[in-house]
């Protein structure tokens, strides 16, 4: 797509905040601790001190998968453009800064709007910000919400494709349940015209995958970590941080990568007027990430209502963005 010249006719860019119906980070926390095993959605990772740490992992040698999506992005973004075709409605599904979606953006033949989808509305505000900007001509609509609630998203008519565009292996971090979950609701927003765009991590040797969640500077230990900081601050946690290690292990049985903070010794920790006992070497469950085969994906893309139209791969086979057609 070619920049053009802003018409100045056009609004900068709307926000529709969905969020109230959003379970609020205390709320998860107190919901977490309080099961069997422990955890805290990943989902969480995400404030802006967390969205510092995690730019900073995709700049680590160690972690293939930003770089590597990136360069697919880079080189089939034509092809994807004419399979998508003209008018598009692009939704991002955990937009987070939007730095791939210029990648597309610039090779789609006239998008009629894009739809950044996340949960947190600074970042989504401070990204919608930059893209509208950047292509004036776009219509850009930032929903501060859930992008597993796809039927609560505002319904915006256009004559091109609906597109769902998600990238960044975050399809991974669901277990194989909820991931066929969120593609038959997805399926059911798109309609039978409608394609989605899913970076997919690939199965490959299991000392990449660990290497890349344990980087040597520490950068992953710090993200982890600093859900517990940000409970401290936002929920009057009194966690330690010091009291837990971080722990990524890969799980060879379901191909996944388990990230969990593990309990240094015997403790408590109050927060909102309960406290919590951690054991010597328990574990805080914080983070899968699900690495698959082609065969395995379509299996899922299939079961969520989807058909795989297209895999494109970098030449180590690494990692791949499928596009999913709706139709049959």
């Amino acid at each position: 797509m070619h920049k053009s010249e802003p018409d100045l006719s056009l609004p900068p860019f709307n926000v529709h905040d969905l969020n109230w119906n959003q379970v609020s980070f205390i709320e998860a926390l107190l919901n977490g601790l309080s099961r069997p095993q422990k955890a805290i959605p990943c989902a969480f990772l995400y404030d802006r001190r967390g969205m510092r740490y995690f730019d900073q992992i995709c700049r680590m040698p160690e972690y293939y998968p930003y770089r590597t999506e990136i360069r697919i992005l880079q080189s089939h973004a034509p092809e994807i453009a004419e399979l998508i075709g003209a008018e598009a409605v692009l939704y991002e599904l955990g937009s987070g800064s939007s730095v791939k979606t210029p990648i597309l953006l610039d090779k789609l033949d006239k998008p009629y709007a894009y739809v950044p989808i996340d949960i947190h509305r600074d970042g989504l505000i401070a990204a919608s910000a930059e893209l509208s900007a950047a292509y004036p001509n776009l219509r850009v609509e930032a929903i501060c919400g859930d992008y597993a609630k796809p039927s609560m998203l505002p319904d915006i008519k256009s004559s091109g494709r609906p597109v769902a565009f998600f990238p960044g292996s975050t399809i991974g971090n669901l277990n194989h349940r909820e991931a066929i979950a969120l593609l038959k609701q997805w399926r059911a927003r798109l309609g039978s015209s409608g394609l989605m765009i899913v970076g997919v991590d690939l199965k490959k040797d299991p000392n990449l995958i660990e290497l890349a969640y344990n980087d040597n500077q520490g950068v992953t230990e710090a993200f982890i970590k600093n859900v517990l900081a940000r409970a401290n601050k936002e929920a009057s946690a009194d966690f330690d941080l010091d009291a837990f290690r971080y722990e990524a292990r890969w799980d060879e049985e379901v191909s996944c990568m388990r990230m969990n903070l593990v309990s240094r010794r015997d403790q408590e920790v109050s927060l909102a007027g309960r406290d919590f006992y951690f054991a010597r070497d328990e574990e805080l469950h914080i983070e899968d990430s699900h690495k698959y085969s082609c065969e395995e994906f379509a299996g899922m893309a299939t079961a969520g209502g989807f058909s795989v139209a297209q895999v494109f791969t970098d030449p180590r086979k690494l990692f791949s963005v499928q596009i999913l057609s709706a139709g049959s």
